[in-house]
């Protein structure tokens, strides 16, 4: 007499999770996400390109036929107002060239702040909150690594030279700006309001790119 036919084996089965898609769920083919210090650069790189859409002419700012001594303190003082109002970007640029001047005339203080920007980057900044800072076997939580962070800080800006080459060079830089806005003469400058309302912004927008801590972004 003829046994009955032994079933196939049966498979095992994986159902996926709701709300993933196939492609998910199989792992080989999951989408990568973006590094969180790429989606810093390109935040940075368009706040950047914003605030340099309102620089104006260079050669409007340097032109030497505008220049006149301010016959009193008010007089310069109201001239400065305006300059920074029309000239805010290429201001800035002074300033940013003057600190980059003085940090690049001493390299070792500059390797010292990049390494500082570095760790505060990729210790703080840009590190998941799952994942804790692990040194010597030790497990730092969030605040014990701000707080290192904030020690070490101090201590290589105000122990090295770090700390006055920076103050020295927004110094120059600050000094650069208060003597060409207070012999530059604005009456050829004409600022309208649309332009106004986005100079209270400027600051805002170059900030635009900073998240939270530890939010990755």
């Amino acid at each position: 007499m003829a046994s009955a036919p032994t079933p196939p084996p049966l498979l095992p089965v994986t159902n996926p999770a709701p709300g993933s898609s196939p492609a998910t769920a199989g792992g080989s083919d999951a989408p990568i996400a973006q590094p969180a210090f790429r989606l810093f650069l390109s935040r940075v790189s368009d706040s950047a390109r914003r605030s340099l859409s309102d620089r104006r002419p260079w050669g409007e700012l340097l032109d030497r036929s505008a220049f006149s001594k301010p016959e009193s303190v008010s007089e310069a003082t109201s001239r400065l107002r305006r300059n920074l109002a029309y000239f805010r970007v290429n201001y800035a640029a002074v300033v940013a060239f003057a600190l980059g001047a003085s940090l690049l005339a001493h390299p070792f203080s500059l390797l010292i702040l990049l390494g500082l920007l570095a760790a505060w980057c990729f210790l703080y900044l840009f590190r998941a909150s799952d994942q804790p800072v692990v040194l010597f076997g030790r497990a730092f939580s969030d605040r014990e690594t701000l707080l290192g962070l904030v020690g070490a800080s101090f201590v290589l800006l105000f122990f090295t030279s770090v700390a006055s080459l920076i103050i020295s060079g927004l110094l120059v830089g600050g000094a650069l700006v208060a003597a060409h806005g207070a012999f530059r003469m604005p009456e050829d400058l004409f600022l309208d309001e649309p332009n106004a309302a986005a100079g209270n912004s400027a600051a805002q927008g170059l900030l635009s790119f900073l998240g939270a801590p530890g939010s990755g972004v």
